[in-house]
């Protein structure tokens, strides 16, 4: 299957953008390098095309109830123009994806799903919405998003609106406004640990918008940023990365992510399961860790204890806001101790490391 291009390609392209494949897309991985561009995030700010996102329309009148079944946090308690962060499981309690819902109105919501798993996400829901008087819509192809993140993320925007930008909340939205003559959907949201906004636009204004952003904010050192620093940066956040993090074999709970799983709100998939996660505690937890001797984990790499393997990394990098190589496993619930020492196979040595508090990066502030 040929890789999809944004439409933000040309621009990257001209911009020196280094493009690679991901999850069938042709995206910037870096452009001026990847700890320059995570250390404008964490400073100033920094521009992601974030257009291969999948979006997905529910509406009619048991919108609510089928979203409440389809996904394992409340969707009842989300006011209008409001944001929840959810898992959306099997029934056997592992993640069929991680997602945003931005309820618009009663009826009306819109869901944000992983790039990479936009086409199983759709065939999912379609299955999971038979019988049910709701109407689906997959507008992946007539939306492009464009990520704004950083401590000067508002001030920049600032330039280019007259909205009162501080008088949006962190997990809320305006569904229509106007950003340097452009109408967009604005979201107090992002994936890096940062302040920041998301631009849902027509496809035909992303490269205007984006050309607009870029000249307001390099005065102030905003810089476009790739998909290496975007997951260096959710990385040190600890903001999980289905594939890696979350996937069909693990559930929400093991990822430590129980606070979104919601049993008291009635019957959704993967209750049963979770529920028994939950009360029992799970078998795996996901650990943070440090390397104690040189050596970066990766992904894959098998983690040892006591003379056997208990685990293994799910993601693993030099954090640049810390000067550390980090990582994070999911291991047997009894090594998920802070301070437990561990080792971590790197091509075939091990090598010591030392369970630490998740997340390794948290801004003032939050």
């Amino acid at each position: 299957m040929t890789a999809r291009k944004t439409p933000l390609y040309e621009t990257h392209v001209r911009a020196g953008g280094r493009i690679v494949e991901f999850g069938g897309w042709l995206l910037p991985v870096q452009y001026a390098g990847i700890k320059e561009e995570h250390q404008a995030v964490r400073t100033k700010a920094g521009l992601f095309d974030v257009s291969h996102m999948g979006e997905i329309l529910v509406q009619g009148e048991d919108s609510l109830s089928f979203l409440q079944t389809l996904v394992t946090n409340d969707v009842a308690k989300l006011a209008d123009n409001q944001v929840l962060y959810t898992p959306m499981c099997y029934p056997d309690g592992g993640t069929v994806d991680d997602l945003l819902v931005y309820r618009q109105g009663p009826n009306d919501y819109l869901l944000v799903v992983n790039a990479a798993n936009t086409a199983k996400d759709w065939a999912w829901i379609l299955e999971q919405a038979e019988g049910k008087n709701v109407s689906l819509e997959n507008v992946s192809d007539d939306i492009a998003q464009l990520a704004l993140q950083g401590p000067l993320a508002e001030k920049i925007l600032s330039n280019l609106t007259e909205e009162p930008l501080a008088a949006l909340k962190y997990y809320w939205f305006w569904p229509e406004v106007t950003v340097a003559g452009k109408r967009v959907l604005l979201s107090r949201t992002g994936y890096t640990g940062e302040d920041g906004f998301e631009l849902y636009c027509d496809p035909g204004d992303a490269t205007y918008l984006w050309e607009a952003i870029m000249a307001a904010g390099v005065p102030l050192g905003l810089m476009p940023a790739g998909l290496g620093c975007r997951d260096t940066l959710r990385f040190e956040a600890c903001l999980p990365l289905y594939g890696h993090e979350l996937s069909a074999a693990i559930s929400p709970v093991e990822a430590g992510l129980g606070m979104f799983v919601k049993p008291d709100k009635g019957a959704f998939n993967g209750r049963e399961a979770l529920v028994a996660q939950k009360t029992a505690g799970p078998k795996r937890k996901l650990a943070g860790f440090a390397m104690v001797d040189r050596g970066v984990a990766r992904a894959d790499y098998p983690v040892w204890a006591e003379g056997r393997q208990i685990g293994h990394v799910t993601t693993g990098s030099y954090a640049p806001s810390l000067d550390k190589n980090l990582g994070l496993a999911l291991v047997e619930a009894a090594f998920a101790v802070l301070g437990q020492a561990i080792e971590v196979e790197i091509r075939g040595k091990l090598v010591a490391a030392q369970i630490v508090a998740k997340p390794f990066y948290k801004r003032e502030g939050k």
